[in-house]
């Protein structure tokens, strides 16, 4: 066939009625909040009220080896596996986070799969969508005005304006935003002080958003949110300033999960956004337990490679959600494994084993893992290609059963479910195997500790580094009480090391923490690493440069 862009993949399908796929769930046009003919909400109450499947949902993890330029596939995967499963007959539904505008505008791109397996409309999923990143920055923001309006009017909380920790967010990569002075031009204007911006998907209101189990438990988190410090050293949160109640008003349409399809008609939850290298990266709780309420398989993913998304999913977001997957699917692509040999991206099409032998030991990392440190059974999906060669893909089968994993070859990306068929029954045979989930740390471990085995048992590293700022922070949250909580490392997705320039499986290497920061309302401290930033910047050329819209509305540009 033709070679087609994703959109134009998307924009030739035709959509089913979104009525049509409630009925998939045994659910009425009266269960749904209609978003036109191709969206709605689903009321998180539906959890109470409809009956479910009345089996134990099988929670299906996909994620993959650290990104490179060449690509991995792990959006294309999930989807086309939920279609897979579909097309074998089983009740299944995929549950994805939502793009954000930054990337989609930036580099990176959407996030709505591709080819013959994306989750539809594309268009609207990857621009606005059902406003729920609007709200969850709208929420951000007036928690914002009302801090500085709070100093502004007395300051009865004695807010020290120099502790302040809580940023204001936009969904919008501007990286002019990084570091500010507001309340410039007398004394009406506000208080003059130094201010900051994170992308929306960073801002600890995503957070809390995608872990909350309810309105009620929404609003508590909230509350817990510490914006800064008192000239005193006391914490002060959201709740203090009667904020979270306000806050969870402007969120309570959000919270409900969006109901859409794939392109193949399989029901899909696309619902939250976190960053993966900055909060954890995984769709919201909500929206993960309706889909197990209302199928027998879901498939999900988390951001990133398995060092990153993977292991907040299972640390963080599992524990907190009281959640286990049945079975992690681990993607990668030949290229993507040259690549990480040192091949250069212009050259990864030609066949070199030797590169590939370099790149593989990075794969390799990431099964060890899941399988031996988290304890979850896991299969390989090597994305295919046509430029792979028959050693190649042998080469990465026998590595990978050397560890006890088999490799199924994925071609959903160009056959759509027909592709993922040898996939997904492999993932049927994980998830019917015995496993227990186990943890990278225990809660109990002093915040250092945590780390320290987040860093040598997941990234493979020596030890970790703590700068004197990040020992002080690890001090006062540890005298504050908030050292029994979970960690969230902000480290670079595209080594197992905090320098991005690091591929394959390094060794050798220690991590440097130089910042900590607390989500209290989260429910996690986040461990910074490497250049990590809250707020990204444009590209030289940006993807927006080839986004447009003609006289009918109709986008092209977006892939």
């Amino acid at each position: 066939m033709g070679y087609k862009s994703d959109i134009e993949i998307a924009q030739e399908c035709e959509l089913k009625d979104i009525r049509e796929i409630a009925k998939k769930l045994n659910l009425t046009e009266d269960d749904l909040e209609l978003y036109g003919k191709y969206k709605a909400k689903l009321h998180y109450n539906l959890l109470k009220t409809t009956p479910g499947s009345g089996n134990q949902a099988k929670l299906i993890l996909t994620t993959a080896i650290n990104p490179t330029p060449a690509g991995e596939g792990k959006s294309t995967t999930t989807v086309g596996v939920a279609d897979a499963l579909a097309r074998l007959g089983k009740n299944v539904i995929v549950a994805l986070r939502e793009p954000s505008l930054g990337p989609v505008f930036g580099v990176k791109g959407g996030a709505a799969g591709g080819g013959y397996a994306q989750v539809v409309p594309m268009e609207d999923i990857n621009l606005h969508f059902t406003g729920d990143f609007h709200a969850i920055g709208a929420a951000n923001n007036l928690l914002a005005a009302m801090i500085d309006n709070h100093i502004y009017q007395g300051n009865e909380l004695d807010i020290d304006p120099r502790r302040i920790t809580w940023h204001r967010a936009v969904d919008m990569n501007d990286r002019q935003l990084r570091n500010a002075v507001d309340g410039l031009g007398g004394k009406a204007q506000g208080y003059v002080r130094e201010d900051h911006w994170d992308i929306t998907v960073a801002s600890e209101v995503m957070a809390v958003f995608c872990l909350s189990t309810s309105i009620d438990d929404l609003k508590e988190r909230l509350g817990r949110i510490v914006i800064g410090y008192s000239r005193a050293g006391k914490p002060i949160t959201a709740g203090d300033l009667k904020a979270n109640g306000a806050m969870a008003a402007l969120l309570k349409d959000a919270l409900k999960p969006n109901l859409v399809q794939t392109l193949e008609g399989t029901p899909a939850f696309v619902h939250g956004g976190p960053f993966a290298n900055i909060a954890h990266g995984c769709n919201s709780v909500l929206a993960t337990q309706m889909a197990m309420h209302f199928a027998d398989y879901v498939v999900t993913e988390a951001g990133f490679g398995a060092d990153l998304g993977a292991e907040k999913f299972m640390d963080i977001k599992c524990r907190m959600a009281g959640l286990k997957p049945d079975a992690v699917i681990i993607v990668a692509t030949v290229k993507a494994l040259k690549y990480n040999g040192g091949v250069p991206k212009a050259d990864v099409q030609k066949e070199n084993l030797e590169a590939l032998e370099k790149g593989i030991p990075n794969l390799l990392k990431h099964v060890e893992n899941i399988k031996n440190v988290f304890g979850i059974p896991a299969v390989v999906a090597l994305n295919k290609f046509v430029t792979d060669t028959d050693a190649e893909i042998e080469l990465v089968t026998r590595k990978c059963q050397e560890l006890g994993v088999n490799v199924k070859l994925s071609e959903v990306w160009e056959k759509g479910g027909e592709g993922g068929l040898a996939l997904a029954e492999e993932v049927i045979k994980l998830c019917d195997q015995p496993s227990e989930l186990h943890y990278a740390y225990e809660l109990d471990m002093p915040i250092d500790k945590k780390i320290e085995a987040i860093a040598t048992k997941v990234y493979g590293a020596d030890g970790v580094d703590f700068s004197a700022a990040a020992k002080k922070e690890i001090d006062n949250l540890t005298k504050l009480g908030y050292d029994k909580i979970p960690v969230c490392m902000a480290k670079t997705q595209y080594s197992l090391t905090d320098d991005e320039k690091k591929l394959g499986r390094p060794t050798g290497f220690r991590i440097t923490v130089r910042d900590i920061t607390l989500s209290a309302g989260a429910g996690f401290i986040v461990a910074l690493t490497g250049s990590i930033m809250k707020m990204p910047g444009l590209p030289k050329v940006p993807a927006a440069e080839r986004i447009d819209v003609d006289s009918t509305g109709k986008i092209s540009g977006l892939f």
